[in-house]
């Protein structure tokens, strides 16, 4: 007869073969060790609006976790992240620039309930010197300029159709863009006389001029962030989603100009 740890040893072996665990400390593929601190590899999708933001949050995030390896991160239009990874795009952690887009990625079944990290405003950039002389955002709707906007299913499309209608304003854009850096990138290339970003992408340049935007402070839009339920390292990604909402997580994102969700 087997001795008793001999009996046990066994029996744990057993187990671990019919469940396919791995011994304690042994890294499961793509992830970290169970209870152990975040490891291997992290992928982020962003909205464009949060570059710089998310560049520093994960920047800081791996030095707390020497073992963990965040890949660059995918930045766009929220709409056309939520698209990808209703598409099967693999990632561990979605931030949006808006509530709605979350919810689709919610809805089907690829995350569960988002926590809000953020909020954002809209101004008015126009290259430096202004050469098209806006004044307001009633400007917008001259003739003479040329006016770049967000297209409306991308957060900052739809909050600028929001901030233009309660203003009274119709703009004919040259371009409908499908992230907000596309519009800030024409603006600051003098490609375009004005367009509508967010504060923080205007605060980031220093190739244009903003303009508040009357009205701006009442359409504001929140920042929902979400461990995936198919992350290949969900416990990497729980722990990312705990440091955006930490004070560290928050000094940076203030630092940056964005505003309590």
């Amino acid at each position: 007869m087997r001795s008793r740890p001999a009996v046990v040893a066994a029996l744990v072996a057993g187990l671990l073969a019919v469940t396919g665990c791995a011994p304690a400390g042994e890294e499961p593929a793509g992830g970290s060790p169970a209870g152990d601190e975040p490891a291997g590899e992290l992928r982020i999708f962003a909205a464009a609006s949060l570059g710089a933001a998310f560049d520093e949050l994960a920047a800081k995030f791996e030095a707390q976790h020497p073992g963990l390896d965040v890949l660059p991160i995918s930045y766009d239009g929220s709409s056309t992240l939520a698209t990808q990874l209703i598409e099967g795009a693999p990632a561990d952690v979605f931030a949006s620039a808006d509530e709605a887009n979350m919810q689709r990625v919610v809805d089907a079944g690829l995350a569960g309930a988002p926590e809000l990290f953020a909020s954002n405003t809209l101004v008015i950039i126009v290259p430096a010197g202004n050469p098209g002389g806006v004044q307001a955002i009633e400007d917008l709707s001259r003739g003479d300029l040329t006016v770049v906007l967000c297209a409306p299913e991308v957060p900052c499309g739809a909050a600028s159709e929001t901030l233009l209608a309660d203003n009274g304003v119709v703009v004919a854009p040259a371009s409908l863009e499908q992230n907000v850096t596309a519009v800030l990138t024409k603006v600051a290339a003098g490609e375009a006389d004005a367009g509508l970003v967010y504060a923080t992408d205007a605060r980031g340049s220093g190739d244009v001029e903003q303009i508040e935007a009357a009205g701006a402070a009442d359409v504001v839009n929140r920042y929902p962030v979400a461990a995936l339920a198919e992350a290949a390292n969900p416990d990497a990604a729980e722990a990312f989603v705990v440091f955006v909402l930490s004070d560290d997580g928050r000094s940076v994102l203030d630092a940056l100009g964005f505003g309590a969700p």
